[in-house]
């Protein structure tokens, strides 16, 4: 059902947003998201990495890009019932159980992906996990990419399902079009210099927000 509050959008193109600073989605909705612009329209593989902050007890999208000829081409999705961090790649996926996904709390998670060899890989934490084989991930990516976070698409750029929208902060997004090296990730994870995303750049996101979202400091605990 279409919510009736008048949606305010406003579009900001390649603007500066620091480590200090987070998007916050803070009510359920099937619409309020971010959607992040790229030029790039072809893969052969990717890095994608962000950190997100939740109390959810339910299925939600992490990240969401979608194709004309597939809405699900790559998404990053927590499982409830199953405990579980599922990259989906074109028609298949994987699931990681990640026994430490704990509501309230910062996680930082990249996943990998390259079609010469299908393999995808979740990094946890810091901690790397299992290289896994998805079904139809020898094959690239080409088209028109729409990607979101705050809600995962079942359509180019929209058919969003309010139960699996996320809701909580995220920030330091970034997207590379190749596999980073296990130094670099290590680099992300511990907030250390690294080399910033070649296709999402979270100190040069050219993106817009759409319903209720925030940019806002980044929570911090007092010294």
């Amino acid at each position: 059902m279409r919510s009736s509050v008048l949606l305010h959008i406003l579009t900001v193109t390649n603007a500066f947003i620091s480590s200090s600073k987070m998007f916050t989605f803070p009510q359920q909705t099937n619409s309020a998201h971010v959607r992040l612009r790229t030029s790039k329209n072809s893969f052969s593989a990717l890095t994608v990495c962000h950190r997100s902050f939740t109390d959810l007890k339910r299925d939600h999208g992490l990240f969401s890009l979608a194709l004309p000829s597939n809405a699900n081409e790559f998404v990053l999705f927590f499982k409830y019932d199953t405990q579980e961090i599922q990259p989906h790649l074109k028609a298949g996926k994987v699931g990681y159980r990640v026994l430490d996904y704990k509501p309230n709390q910062w996680h930082s998670i990249c996943t990998t992906w390259e079609s010469s060899t299908g393999l995808v890989q979740l990094w946890f934490n810091g901690q790397p996990l299992s290289r896994k084989y998805v079904s139809g991930g020898q094959a690239a990516m080409s088209g028109s990419p729409i990607i979101t976070l705050g809600q995962e698409q079942d359509s180019h750029g929209g058919g969003f399902d309010i139960t699996q929208s996320f809701i909580g902060m995220m920030t330091d997004v970034h997207m590379w079009d190749y596999v980073l090296s296990s130094c670099e990730i290590q680099k992300y994870m511990s907030e250390l210099s690294f080399t910033p995303g070649n296709v999402l750049n979270w100190a040069a996101l050219d993106f817009q927000i759409n319903g209720r979202v925030l940019i806002e400091n980044k929570s911090l605990y007092c010294q």
